[in-house]
């Protein structure tokens, strides 16, 4: 018999096809010890067995709900955690998502059609769509700061093609990141370190899906972190110094990429 025809295992490339995630993700996951293949082919291959494969379905749900992999990787050794445990636990969390989601939604609708028709808000209304924070001057003080920049332009046409799902899901991805970016800083993940330089990149790619950064403009919005205390105050507010760190990791991983931090421009 051929061992190596029945064996049912997936390689790394076979498991991040098979869920829908980069070799590159379940490399990191193997380096955190998130999820590790816990198999081997007779020829000494490590591959994902039918259980390390379930592992990843679960840490991309809990993903999705904005933990952290830190403390995803705790809620899924933690004693007494069965397979009903956690599929039970994450129901009741998609749950709560999706009427947090949904109440996003309706809100954005309900902004858009006062958009569209022509309509004023008024300060309390858009306090009550988008939090008691919200400050009516923010958006005309954007506008006269960027307004003229290519940036700006850019923004408004990938905005004005958004449905209110793809809002809702940028909103969820910006929530999971700060709560990623606050755990990394509560552990002391060092600046310019390989985790803290994956976090700044996914730093990029959240303002990449509103128009072109280059890490020389990532560090221009660093320094912006720190300099407005409105910035600075959004980010502390869910960790202690979490500002400052983010602008060093910023920094950092713009320095292995050729940029000059002290002399960095917007462009």
């Amino acid at each position: 018999m051929n061992n190596e025809s029945t064996w049912r295992g997936l390689t790394v490339g076979q498991a991040a096809q098979l869920v829908g995630v980069s070799i590159k993700t379940l490399h990191h996951w193997d380096t955190v010890d998130l999820v590790r293949p816990s198999e081997r082919t007779w020829a000494g291959y490590r591959v994902y067995s039918n259980a390390d494969v379930s592992r990843i379905h679960r840490v991309l749900v809990y993903r999705e709900l904005g933990f952290p992999l830190a403390e995803i990787g705790r809620i899924l050794d933690g004693s007494g955690n069965d397979d009903s445990s956690h599929l039970e636990r994450q129901r009741d969390l998609l749950k709560t998502q999706i009427a947090r989601l949904q109440n996003m939604a309706a809100s954005v609708e309900q902004m858009l059609a006062a958009t569209q028709g022509g309509i004023q808000m008024t300060p309390e209304e858009q306090a009550e769509i988008f939090g008691t924070d919200w400050d009516p001057d923010w958006a005309e003080e954007a506008k006269e700061r960027w307004g003229d920049t290519p940036q700006w332009e850019e923004s408004n046409k990938r905005a004005a093609t958004r449905t209110t799902t793809e809002w809702s899901n940028i909103a969820a991805d910006a929530e999971g990141l700060l709560a990623e970016l606050a755990d990394a800083k509560r552990r002391g993940v060092a600046a310019g370190s390989e985790e803290a330089n994956a976090l700044a990149e996914a730093h990029k790619a959240s303002i990449d899906q509103h128009y072109a950064c280059s890490y020389s403009m990532q560090v221009c919005l660093a320094r912006m972190y720190m300099a407005d205390s409105r910035f600075t105050q959004y980010y502390d507010s869910r960790e202690p110094g979490l500002a400052l760190w983010l602008q060093e990791a910023i920094n950092a991983n713009a320095a292995g990429h050729r940029v000059d931090v002290e002399r960095a421009a917007w462009e």
